[in-house]
């Protein structure tokens, strides 16, 4: 069976585990390789498990522990060519990836990683290169778009064809108005390579989700321009609106910034 845990979700880190009884992809890598290895433990998993790791951008937030996580468990890295350039290049990363555990990958070619065949696709961001990543297992879909700058055609697609789908829900608009970030960094946030306001990730979902979409998990809210209720009750008005009930339709949570979250089965 196919199980998924979030270990953060946010600026403050995030990771996410995606796993059978045999295998396992790790995605992004925003929190400590001490931090990683505690909750696998209070998990009663082994890291071992993690067979390969997935990369969607080369922010801080993503890949600060990529490195020393790789290199301490030998782990291979997959990512695009400017991310790992970007890996390479940002001081935060203080362990780099070393090169004979990078691996390239290219966007909208599928690859076949141990039990799972991995799509990635552009997402826009701010950063060097972002991808979400489209997994299939035995039938299964399991979806991830994180740093949404705006929802493209492709990641549409994706939307309507997947089972369990994380996506981001980063801001509500009006508390980021309001709020504490200077006008340069709200701009950057509302902009076409931003990140994805609770309004618009739920009509993202309300305009292209299927009967085939079992789960959504909001992701990496924030802490200044968010709160988890407020997240999820604008997505539920806005799907209300087209009337699609969550718990009828599909399943709604909401991940934790910096706490992990359940052990969630996708059947």
């Amino acid at each position: 069976m196919l199980k998924f845990i979030s270990f953060g979700s946010g600026s403050s880190g995030n990771c996410y585990f995606l796993f059978t009884e045999t295998d396992g992809l790790l995605i992004d890598s925003g929190i400590s390789l001490r931090m990683l290895k505690r909750y696998f433990q209070e998990y009663g998993l082994k890291t071992n498990l993690i067979h390969q790791i997935l990369v969607t951008h080369d922010h801080a937030d993503h890949v600060k522990s990529v490195g020393a996580i790789s290199t301490e468990l030998n782990i291979p890295v997959y990512a695009t060519q400017a991310v790992h350039k970007g890996i390479e290049n940002n001081y935060c990363v203080r362990r780099k990836v070393m090169p004979i555990n990078a691996h390239f990958i290219n966007k909208g070619e599928c690859l076949v990683l141990g039990e799972f065949h991995v799509t990635p696709f552009f997402i826009p961001h701010d950063s060097c290169d972002n991808v979400g990543y489209f997994i299939e297992y035995q039938g299964v879909s399991f979806c991830l778009m994180t740093d949404v700058g705006h929802v493209t055609d492709e990641m549409k697609k994706y939307i309507a064809d997947t089972n369990y789908l994380v996506l981001e829900a980063n801001h509500d608009e009006e508390m980021l108005s309001n709020g504490p970030y200077p006008q340069y960094l709200k701009e950057r946030v509302l902009s076409e390579n931003g990140h994805l306001s609770n309004k618009d990730c739920a009509i993202a979902l309300a305009e292209n989700a299927t009967q085939k979409l079992v789960h959504v998990w909001l992701c990496h809210l924030s802490e200044e321009n968010n709160h988890p209720e407020l997240a999820r009750k604008t997505v539920e008005f806005v799907l209300n609106s087209y009337g699609i009930s969550t718990g009828r339709d599909f399943m709604l949570d909401v991940l934790k910034r910096k706490t992990p979250s359940d052990i969630f089965e996708l059947k």
